[in-house]
Formats: structure tokens, C-alpha cells, sequence
């Protein structure tokens, strides 16, 4: 009965149809946690696969799997559901099972999922991380590599560990099995294993500075890349090197064409090279990654070749004329640092590897990457006005960029070694900016001059915070300290005593009467300023607590940690009011809206949740999603979240322009049984939940529903799946 239902409710899905092409719901609102209302990033790049009919491509990235269609590049699907950055996806041999594997913050993981349904058929147990996954040719057993010096054989059937088989590599970078399945090859330490499956036994290649691997497709030969900017052809049988190709830099990923005709080899050094199997001539040299090229894949059909970074795009090129077919974008390393603009329109994105980014908030879109940065940018901060964005870098400047044309305003120099913390003054005139070589430095933004330089800490500086009179700078660091200092002449006023770790933040009430610290304690301090005497200490992290802000009305402080989370902490009552969760690594960073009613949390797994922070400043609803808006530029009923949903579901809308606005819910034959919404609007963003009730209260069936969004000039709609 059960199977019956869902063929009728597909074939139902199937038959309407609902919102317009160019409306279609946008990468940024996939698989989203509860409380969210836009993922900026796709998380950093880490393995890919193309499904064996071609059809689609699987990528793991911090935020889980991103499906797209292989041919055009469009997104197709997120999987959600590790509770970590995906390290390794593969593809069974029909096609119907998706393996992926996670690493270190969930302890390490493997799913199997199905593809039709995308949804997770079991998760197989371990007993620590699993860098990769790879399945045998007949399908029936699941090659998982741990970081520690075992791979792990899975029956793909029963789900049960067939076989754990041991050798002296500690860390698994990638594995493979040969067509015929009679061989494992293991990468890891730069050694090379070969597993014979039915004698159990290793093999290992001579050499010691291998760094990836691949199987030809009649499986007597493996290439292997090195680090000694190679790639060599083995023969399997002898294990004997026959052909060394050459490359420009140390070679990262290799694949071989279907046919066998073609190798290709990408690069630290971020290009890929394809080169004739027969002759040892090189075809082409990719350009188009600005960093290391961690994964290469062909196309079943050998006609498209998908090359990705770990901090940058994915790249599908046509393998006939060397041209690239599509770029895969919004994948970044990262993320240390976010700070949203004083009007909310723009946040601001610092990342250990990789450009400064400021994305619209009310699209989700990268709208500018801001040059004159030199590796890591751990802190980036709007000035008061939304003119200048600062941030600091991992050589010891601080940048700062005109907003408006995103270019370079001035380079500071005085520290001897990284910035960790840039903030600006309320007026705007002073900038501070804390270093790893234990000093804070006050500058003059006008003149791009320092005014003062603070030394007192015994350690490295991580975090430095204005009080909002802006006559008071705290600094938290490495000794244990927090230092109130007197701007206008530099000294120290104050130490808060009591600390016994490292402080990675601080930061000012509103009203300046309260500061917040925090660090590897886990635990969150709320100190009187005036007396200088804690007077809370907020506990309920699980891991180390990496940043915290106040709303700008002071009610709530909003902490991340590297427990993935961030809790919303009532600061009269000094309790948690709650905890949002969807990040897979740790929290680095938290910066609120100046209305308060989005809140942006960046993380080490490469991206940026925006969470609506309306329930927790007003109870009225609908609200708008964040104020003052970003006016959408054309009007969207956006999906629902979650979908299909059992008890409660949340629709969002954009409107372009003020008007009469009716949301109504219809079931499947298109009659109304609910309206949520009917009222004149401003334009703006909107969000709504139905709670699966009639207009009269009653409990609707279980079925596909509509929401249908009128307003003036037109109507969309889109479909809901209610299963009880």
C-alpha cells in the first residue's frame, strides 16, 4: 500500500506544474536548517563523481552533497545529513546508491544513499573517520578508508563489516578497486598499497611521494601522480613503472579517459593537464582554477571532463576542445570571519584561503571579491557609515576597502605578525586592530595613521572590541587576560582577573555596561564593566567558544562554537533561549543585522547561514525576513522548508513591489482550504507557516497541497508534500 501511495503521489508531483523557470528555487535555500533562510557558500570542495549513465555529478563539500545536472551545470539537489564536511562520494556501479563519507566533527561516518528518492537508506558504523569510499565493480562491497591504518570492507547488502584490513599507512587519501575487483588500491603517507582482495594480503609500489590514483579501464594499468610534479603508469601484474608523464607542478588528481586514450592530471598549482595515453603527447593544459585541483573526473561518455578546487569553482570541460562548458561557483575555503553591513543589504566574508566576498543579502549572490589580500583574512568589519570595510591579514596589514567601488583604500602597517581582530569606533575615526605578536594597535582611518600602539598582553591578541562611547577598548588573548584600555591616551585602565584560558573574543553591550568574553573554557563570561566583576557565566557549549554578538538591543547575545552551534542566550534572565544548528563544522564567527532580525553565523565548513531572528524580537507574523530590506528585484513564492513536512512548514516570499497580497493553500484538485495571508504589503521579504490546518481548524489528509501567492500582476505557486 505504502509503495502505492508514493507512485500516485509522484505521478501527481509530476503532473503539475508550478513556478516559472527563471523563479525556480535558488542554490541558497537547499536542504536549509530550521531557523534559516539563505546558505551563502556551497562549503569547500573535496571529491566528485559522475553517476554512471552520465546524468548527474556528485560533489561533497562542507555542506553536504551537491547534486547537478552533468551536462548543463545547474543545481539539482543538496543531501543533508552528515555531521560533518563530506570528504568522498561514489556512485554504485547501476547507478542506484550514492556512498559518501565524512571526517573529523562527527567522528567519521558513512551514508548510503538512494538516488531516485535522495533520501538516506543507512548509515554504516566505524570506528573513526573516513576520508574516502569507494564501491567494487559488481557493486556488492564498500571500500572505506580510515585516517587511522585500516580500510574497512562493507557488505553493501546487509550493511555489516565483511573485512578490516590493516597495514602501516596512517591516513587514507583516496582508494580505488581495479575493474575486475581483485585489487584495492590504497593511497596514503605518499605509499602506495595494493590490497589483493582474495588472498588478503598488501602489496606496496617502490616510491614514497605518491599523491593520487587511478585505475585504467581494463585495469592493467595505474597511474599514479607524485609529488615530484609526475605521473607515472605502473603495470599491475609486474609493478613496474613503463611511462612517466610530465607536469607542471605537483600532481594532485589523475583520471583516465573511458576509452583509456586520454589521462588527465590536475595540480597544485591549479591546472590540468590532459595528455595522450599512446603517443605521450600532451593535448591541453586547463587553466581556470586559482588553486589546487584536488579531484579530476570523466564523463561516462568521455566528451566532458569536471575538474575542482578546494577553495575555488568546478570547472566541466569540453574534452574535444580544451574549452570550459560551465563553472560551478560558490565553493570557498573557511570561513574566518563575517560582518553584516549597518543597512543589512551586504555581508562581508574573510576566509582563511581565498579573496574577501560581499554577498547580497537578499539574493544570496556574491556581488563583489575584493582584492589585496595575501592569504588568510582572519577578521573583516564594516565601518558605522557602510563605507569601509576593513579586514586583517595573515602578514600583518590590515586592508581597508572603499564599499561602494570595491577597491583598495589603504594598506596599514605596524604589526610584526597576523592580525587576528579588526573593529571599528562608533564614529568611524579609530580603528583597532589586535595581533599575534601580543599588541593592539589604534588607528587614525582619515589619515591611515597609527595613533597608538597597546602592549600589556603576554600573548597573542585575538580579539579586540570598542565600547560604544568609544573611549574604552577591550582586548581578550592568549594570556588569559582581558585589558580595558583608555583610547585617548592609550593606557591600560582596568584587567578582569579570573580567566584561566585563552580569550578568542570580546565583546560590548549596546550600552557599554556589559562585556562579553569567551574562549576555550566553552563557556561565555558577561562581566560589569564598572565594577569590573563577572557577574554570569553563560555555560552549554560543548566545544570552544570562537565568537559572540550582541543584538543590537542588547536582549540577546548570540555565541559559535566548535560545537557547529550557536545559542541565543536571553541576557536578563541569562539563560538559553535557543540553539540553532546546521553548520558542519565549527562556528567562526557571528555577526547580527543593525534591526536585529537576521543573524549571520560563518563556519570552518566553508559557508554562511542567515538565520530570521524574528521570533525572538517579535511575535508577529508574517514579518518581514530582515529590515530594512533589500528590495527584491522581481517578485518570488520561494519553496517551502521543510518539504515534504508532518506537523509544521515555513513559506517564504518576495515582493517586488507594494500591493493587495492573498496566500492561500489548495490541495491537489486546486481548491483552498486555507488562507494565510490576505493584506496590503510593502515590498520586501516575507515568510509565513502553516501548521497543516483547514480555516476552520480541522487536520487536512495527508497529499500534495499548493501554496499560491497572488499579488499584483500576476500568481505563482508552488507544491507542498503533507505526509502525517
Amino acid at each position: 500500500m505504502k509503495t502505492l501511495l508514493w507512485i500516485r503521489i509522484a505521478m501527481l508531483l509530476a503532473s503539475v506544474v508550478f513556478v516559472p523557470a527563471g523563479l525556480a528555487e535558488d542554490y541558497t535555500r537547499f536542504s536549509l536548517p530550521d531557523g534559516a533562510f539563505s546558505r551563502l557558500g556551497k562549503g569547500r570542495f573535496t571529491d566528485m563523481a559522475h553517476a554512471p549513465d552520465g546524468a548527474l555529478l556528485a560533489v561533497a563539500a562542507g555542506a553536504g552533497i551537491w547534486l547537478y545536472d552533468a551536462h548543463t551545470g545547474a543545481e539539482v539537489a543538496l543531501l543533508t545529513g552528515h555531521g560533518s564536511p563530506v570528504n568522498s562520494v561514489s556512485f554504485s556501479p547501476d547507478g542506484r546508491t550514492l556512498a559518501s563519507a565524512s571526517g573529523y566533527w562527527d567522528g567519521g561516518t558513512v551514508v548510503l544513499w538512494d538516488v531516485a528518492s535522495r533520501k538516506e537508506k543507512v548509515t554504516l558504523g566505524g570506528t573513526g573517520p573516513f576520508p574516502s569510499v569507494t564501491f567494487s565493480p559488481d557493486g556488492r562491497t564498500l571500500a572505506s578508508g580510515s585516517r587511522h591504518d585500516s580500510v574497512i570492507l562493507w557488505d553493501v547488502e546487509s550493511g555489516q563489516q565483511e573485512v578490516i584490513a590493516w597495514d602501516e599507512v596512517y591516513r587514507t587519501q583516496s582508494m580505488e578497486f581495479s575493474p575486475d575487483g581483485r585489487t584495492l588500491a590504497r593511497l596514503g603517507g605518499g605509499r602506495l598499497m595494493l590490497w589483493d582482495v582474495e588472498s588478503e594480503k598488501w602489496g606496496t609500489l617502490p616510491g614514497n611521494r605518491f599523491s593520487s590514483v587511478s585505475f585504467s579501464p581494463d585495469g592493467r594499468t595505474l597511474a599514479a601522480g607524485t609529488s615530484d610534479r609526475a605521473v607515472v603508469l605502473w603495470e599491475v601484474e609486474s609493478r613496474q613503472a613503463k611511462v612517466t608523464f610530465r607536469h607542471s607542478g605537483w600532481v594532485t588528481s589523475v583520471s583516465f579517459s573511458p576509452d583509456a586514450r586520454i589521462l588527465a592530471g590536475g595540480s597544485l598549482d591549479g591546472s590540468v593537464v590532459m595528455w595522450d595515453v599512446e603517443s605521450r603527447q600532451e593535448i591541453a593544459t586547463l587553466q581556470g582554477h586559482t588553486g589546487e585541483v584536488s579531484s579530476v573526473s570523466f564523463s561516462p561518455d568521455g566528451r566532458i571532463l569536471a575538474s575542482g578546487s578546494g577553495g575555488g569553482p568546478v570547472m566541466l570541460w569540453d574534452v574535444g576542445s580544451g574549452q570550459a562548458r560551465a563553472t560551478l561557483q560558490g565553493y570557498r575555503s573557511y570561513v574566518s570571519s563575517v560582518s553584516l553591513s549597518p543597512d543589512g543589504r551586504t555581508l562581508a566574508t574573510g576566509y582563511f584561503l581565498g579573496p574577501v566576498v560581499m554577498w547580497d543579502v537578499g539574493s544570496g549572490q556574491a556581488k563583489a571579491i575584493l582584492q589585496g589580500h595575501r592569504g588568510e583574512v582572519s577578521s573583516v568589519s564594516f565601518s558605522p557609515d557602510g563605507r569601509i570595510l576593513a579586514g586583517g591579514r595573515s602578514d600583518g596589514k590590515v586592508v581597508m576597502w572603499d564599499v561602494g567601488s570595491g577597491h583598495e583604500r589603504a594598506i596599514l602597517q605596524g604589526h610584526l605578525y597576523g592580525v587576528n581582530s579588526v573593529s571599528f569606533s562608533r564614529d568611524g575615526r579609530i580603528l583597532a586592530s589586535g595581533s599575534r605578536d601580543g599588541s593592539a594597535v589604534l588607528w587614525d582611518v582619515g589619515r591611515g595613521q597609527p595613533k597608538a600602539t597597546l602592549q600589556g598582553h603576554r600573548g597573542e591578541v585575538y580579539s579586540v572590541s570598542f565600547a560604544p562611547d568609544g573611549r574604552t577598548l577591550a582586548s581578550g588573548g592568549g594570556d588569559h587576560r582581558v585589558v580595558l584600555w583608555d583610547v585617548a591616551s592609550g593606557q591600560e585602565r582596568t584587567t578582569l582577573q579570573g580567566l584561566r584560558s585563552s580569550v578568542f573574543f570580546v565583546s560590548f553591550s549596546p550600552d557599554g555596561r556589559i562585556l562579553a568574553s569567551g574562549g576555550e573554557d566553552r563557556a561565555v563570561v558577561l562581566w560589569d564593566v564598572a565594577s569590573g566583576q563577572a557577574k554570569a557565566i553563560l555555560q552549554g557549549h560543548m566545544g570552544v567558544v570562537r565568537s559572540a554578538a550582541f543584538s543590537p538591543d542588547g536582549r540577546i547575545l548570540a555565541s559559535g562554537s566548535r560545537d557547529k552551534t550557536v545559542v541565543l542566550w536571553d541576557v536578563a534572565s541569562e539563560q538559553a533561549k535557543a540553539t540553532l544548528q546546521g553548520h558542519t563544522s565549527a562556528v567562526s564567527s557571528v555577526s547580527f543585522s543593525l534591526d536585529g532580525r537576521t543573524l549571520a553565523s560563518g563556519s570552518l565548513d566553508g559557508t554562511i547561514l542567515l538565520w530570521d531572528m524574528t521570533p525572538y524580537v517579535t511575535g508577529s507574523v508574517p514579518t518581514a525576513v530582515h529590515a530594512p530590506p533589500a528590495l527584491p528585484a522581481q517578485t518570488a513564492l520561494l519553496a517551502n522548508y521543510p518539504n515534504p513536512f508532518n506537523s509544521r512548514t515555513r513559506i517564504a516570499y518576495r515582493l517586488a513591489a507594494p500591493g493587495r497580497v492573498r496566500l492561500d493553500i489548495c490541495n491537489a484538485l486546486g481548491q483552498r482550504v486555507r488562507t494565510l495571508v490576505n493584506q496590503s504589503q510593502a515590498a520586501g521579504a516575507y515568510h509565513v507557516h502553516w501548521d497543516a490546518l483547514e480555516d476552520r481548524g480541522a487536520a487536512v489528509a495527508s497529499g500534495v497541497y499548493m501554496a499560491r501567492l497572488h499579488y499584483p500582476g500576476g500568481v505563482q505557486q508552488r507544491r507542498l508534500l503533507y505526509l502525517r
